[in-house]
């Protein structure tokens, strides 16, 4: 993996493109970002290549049929919590799992297929890892916001910028994507599941060369990719390091919110690019929301400036994320090698409001 600091300008800005979408081509990611296509493309294959970029692409939530999400924090006994966190994320049904500063060790979601009444079935299997000393679920109830956009901050002058502010980057705003559950299972057949296989862990494959690998022509493989991306049923993600854009703090945050404003609170939150994650969560009237700032600095100044200013906040709990191991059910390329360059960190006091 690449020294996080040597990433310059360019290709910070040929990141945030491909955070729009990942399989664009490098002539229109080069118009994006001002730069030939030559030098953005060869850019972009090292970012790749070396693990500080990895593009992926995954069927929507809904393709296996009704699921249901549950937020979890875990604590493992001592010195065990990496260990802990690698079988997990092991596992296909982990969607989000990352390491936390606070009163928990781990925080994850899972998604439970066929929906929440096989939740009871799936921990059974996951808690007895051994090691894992405490477990708490709450019902992940509705997502307001998955977005893509919060490396935009580095473009557009920090976490406060108004939402307009990206149209002097030229580089367009990516849609929510809200996990709505338009796709399902009938809109897929064997051919679209050989087509994703393909491209789960190559996203940037040409259709050509997916057709030499399933047997289809290209044409084909095109054009049922369009129509599996333009029926919500697919999802190209980038999955890039905070750290490698300078970006200095990732943050998880339980917001708890009246209840007659928790749709409120949850459409302002949604506004701000360096809101990743935003959902209702069923225990205490709260908000789940990830959080990624350029600084602890303007974390601590969103939070005493905004985020306690809102109508209807009573409160939030947080933690600081250290280190993620799976987004989008994705495995990250450079977990590994950052936990192999990271020295030992000892435990920080979970973030209070009041």
């Amino acid at each position: 993996m690449r020294v996080l600091d040597t990433l310059d300008e360019l290709d910070r800005r040929i990141v945030v493109a491909m955070q729009q979408d990942g399989r664009a081509s490098w002539t229109a990611i080069a118009e994006l970002v001002g730069s030939s296509t030559a030098t953005v493309a060869r850019r972009a294959q090292q970012l790749i290549a070396d693990g500080t970029v990895r593009i992926a692409v995954i069927p929507a939530r809904g393709a296996l049929g009704r699921v249901d999400s549950f937020l979890v924090r875990l604590n493992c006994q001592p010195g065990t919590q990496v260990e802990v966190a690698e079988e997990l994320a092991a596992h296909e049904s982990v969607r989000f799992l990352t390491l936390v500063t606070g009163e928990y060790d781990i925080i994850a979601e899972i998604v439970v297929q066929g929906g929440a009444a096989h939740y009871p079935q799936l921990i059974q299997r996951l808690q007895s890892i051994e090691a894992i000393s405490r477990w708490r679920s709450d019902l992940i109830m509705h997502v307001y916001k998955v977005g893509h956009d919060w490396s935009r901050q580095l473009l557009t002058g920090g976490i406060d910028a108004p939402p307009d502010a990206a149209s002097a980057v030229d580089i367009p705003l990516s849609p929510w994507d809200v996990d709505a559950d338009t796709c399902e299972p009938g809109h897929f057949d064997e051919a679209d599941w050989r087509i994703l296989a393909e491209l789960r862990d190559d996203a940037r494959a040409s259709f050509q060369s997916v057709g030499e690998r399933t047997g289809m022509n290209e044409s084909s493989v095109r054009r049922r990719f369009d129509r599996m991306r333009s029926r919500d049923c697919l999802n190209v993600i980038t999955l890039v390091s905070a750290g490698a854009l300078g970006m200095g703090a990732e943050t998880l945050l339980i917001v708890r919110v009246a209840p007659s404003r928790l749709q409120a609170v949850a459409g302002a939150l949604v506004q701000y690019p360096a809101f990743r994650y935003v959902a209702a969560i069923l225990d205490d009237n709260s908000l789940f929301c990830e959080v990624i700032t350029t600084s602890v600095s303007a974390l601590n100044d969103f939070i005493s400036g905004t985020l306690a200013h809102l109508e209807g906040v009573q409160g939030w709990t947080g933690a600081m994320e250290l280190l993620y191991l799976k987004r989008g059910f994705v495995e990250t390329p450079w977990w590994r090698a950052q936990l192999e360059a990271t020295p030992p960190i000892g435990d920080a006091a979970t973030i209070s409001g009041p």
